[in-house]
């Protein structure tokens, strides 16, 4: 056997662990440490007192707030007052599922139209499953009702329901439904509904680009799929595209870009472990499988996502929020070029993190579970 100087040799050595940390560092994103700052630049404000867990939030032309509680309350916050909306869909929570999210209708002025995402335990089989409608308000009752799309099958598990609802700037709708529960079925099989992003026209009808609408057994709605319980999604307004993020298992949550068609891997490929420890998959990577744009780990257990267009916190100007409910924060991640350059920690221990929207008067709202809905404001210098 021929050997090898010694002073090569730690060479050698020294070159492998140095290809293997750059490596490393390149693909486990999350190791940009999550830091407090050094110098608060805001305040906070409770400015909807008393709401368990406010799950999604909207606000109308008047600048009043409608806030869905995952219990299966509508409530409109006008005037320091608190309606509870009548006529809202009959709700079906369990485990994480209850009434989930809500959005206006780009053109909302000119149409009325608001929509919702809940746990709803309509058609065949026990249990419930992920449902869209949209109604208009009027005199705080709903009125028009229309299910433009329910996940099927029922069941009676309680985890990953999703779900946020986005339009982009041509006017489709994009919704969310998890993986409910069914890791190993649902995710990877687009005949099935769950762990998939589903993109319609606003009336429910599918577009007939759609990715799979010429397959005759897939769900023609899907948009992308591979999913595990996609709790964030909002519309890049730089750029005009779909964002997503997702709770990962232990480790492993996601933000991704959304395109069309794309699968994005879930469970073959990710960065998590099962909750007891073991594995489930020895693969972070595959090909025809699209890589996170960033991932965390540990979890922070992601939900609600929102960029910062406004010049209200101009620090902030192009940066994504993203809650935590794992760790009661809400993330600041700054970014450049697609890419996370730096992670801050904003509001830390007020509470678990639900939602995160800009106002139309610019300024951030965040839905703190047990609190109720705050608004940041920035210090004046």
């Amino acid at each position: 056997m021929k050997k090898i100087n010694p002073v090569k040799r730690i060479t050698i050595l020294i070159f492998i662990i140095s290809s293997t940390c750059i490596a490393c560092a390149q693909q486990n994103e999350s190791l940009i440490k999550a830091e407090s700052p050094t110098d608060i630049k805001y305040s906070t404000e409770i400015v909807v007192p008393d709401i368990p867990i406010a799950w999604g939030m909207a606000f109308l032309p008047d600048n009043s707030l409608l806030i869905t509680e995952k219990s299966g309350d509508l409530i409109h916050y006008k005037n320091g007052l608190k309606t509870s909306i009548e006529e809202v869909p009959e709700i079906y929570v369990r485990g994480q599922g209850g009434f989930l999210d809500i959005k206006l209708h780009p053109d909302y002025e000119s149409n009325g139209w608001i929509y919702m995402t809940y746990g709803s335990a309509d058609g065949d089989g026990d249990g419930g499953n992920t449902t869209l409608m949209r109604a208009k308000l009027v005199e705080n009752t709903l009125v028009d009702k229309e299910v433009l799309y329910k996940a099927v099958p029922n069941t009676k598990k309680g985890q990953h329901w999703g779900s946020r609802i986005t339009f982009d700037n041509e006017g489709y709708l994009y919704f969310s439904v998890g993986d409910r529960g069914n890791r190993d079925v649902n995710p990877q099989d687009i005949t099935r509904d769950g762990g998939k992003i589903y993109r319609l026209y606003d009336d429910g009808r599918i577009p007939e680009d759609n990715p799979f609408f010429d397959d005759e057994n897939a769900k023609k709605a899907i948009y992308s799929y591979g999913h595990r319980n996609p709790q964030g999604l909002t519309t890049n307004p730089m750029t005009g595209e779909i964002w997503e993020n997702e709770h990962g298992p232990r480790g492993g949550d996601e933000i991704n870009i959304i395109k069309k068609g794309k699968n994005y891997g879930w469970p073959i490929i990710s960065y998590g472990i099962n909750y007891d420890g073991t594995t489930f998959t020895d693969l972070t990577e595959k090909e025809g499988m699209e890589q996170p744009l960033f991932y965390w780990v540990p979890s922070i257990a992601p939900c609600g996502m929102t960029f910062v267009s406004s010049d209200v916190y101009p620090d902030w100007k192009g940066d994504l929020l993203v809650g935590s409910l794992k760790f009661s924060y809400l993330e600041r991640l700054v970014l450049e070029n697609n890419k996370v350059v730096k992670r801050e920690k904003l509001i830390e221990n007020l509470g678990r993190i639900r939602n995160v929207i800009q106002g139309p008067d610019g300024y951030i709202y965040v839905a703190v579970e047990g609190k109720g809905i705050v608004k940041i404001i920035p210090n004046e210098s």
